[in-house]
């Protein structure tokens, strides 16, 4: 079960829903639980990601401790794929590591494949990352992939995030063995000029 006394993200102090051109976004609730399940038990979708439920048991009993970091994208009043955004601390040096508290956010996703080839997850992923630098306030979001995972690199080229790294084998995976991963990352700055913000 999930822990109600746990602090909150602060993303869902927000004022929700999000509404983009065609899709609507909010933070995940418990009640959610069976229409992520939908997509998520898809093998296709689990290849990729850390966690793959190994059932429905599985599916439930792990949820509670993993909705609370994310959104849903809702199209049509459908549930089509959810966003995680994880808010953490930047690396500082002890004497100014206080700045770097809550500075930066991990993002992931998952989608539907039966809505996959529609811009639908770059549209939700743009607009999770304009709430992380115009209302959350953060200097910094990254997301990370196994570099075979194509379709989800290219995601992050296409919302303007740039390519930090390319490791060698240094991800397990739980039927490939030791694979290739990358890091891409944005900066406020960077999002505001490609968005032509001052």
């Amino acid at each position: 079960m999930s822990d109600d006394s746990a602090p909150q993200p602060a993303f869902r102090s927000l004022d929700w829903p999000l509404q983009t051109e065609r899709l609507s976004l909010r933070p995940a609730e418990l009640s959610d639980a069976e229409a992520l399940w939908a997509h998520r038990q898809l093998p296709e979708v689990g290849k990729w990601l850390g966690w793959h439920p190994v059932d429905h048991a599985d599916w439930i009993a792990t949820y509670p401790e993993k909705y609370l970091n994310c959104l849903v994208v809702e199209l049509d009043g459908r549930i089509i794929g959810d966003v995680m955004l994880a808010a953490g601390d930047g690396w500082g040096q002890r004497e100014v590591r206080d700045q770097a508290t809550g500075v930066q956010a991990e993002l992931g996703w998952t989608f539907s494949p039966d809505v996959v080839g529609q811009g639908f997850a770059t549209e939700a992923v743009r607009a999770v990352i304009e709430v992380c630098f115009t209302q959350l306030g953060l200097r910094r979001v990254e997301a990370g992939a196994f570099a075979d995972n194509a379709p989800s690199w290219r995601l992050m080229e296409r919302v303007g995030m740039r390519r930090e790294s390319y490791s060698v084998r240094e991800s397990l995976h739980r039927d490939l063995g030791w694979i290739d991963g990358v890091l891409y990352a944005l900066l406020a700055d960077e999002w505001a000029v490609q968005n032509q913000r001052p």
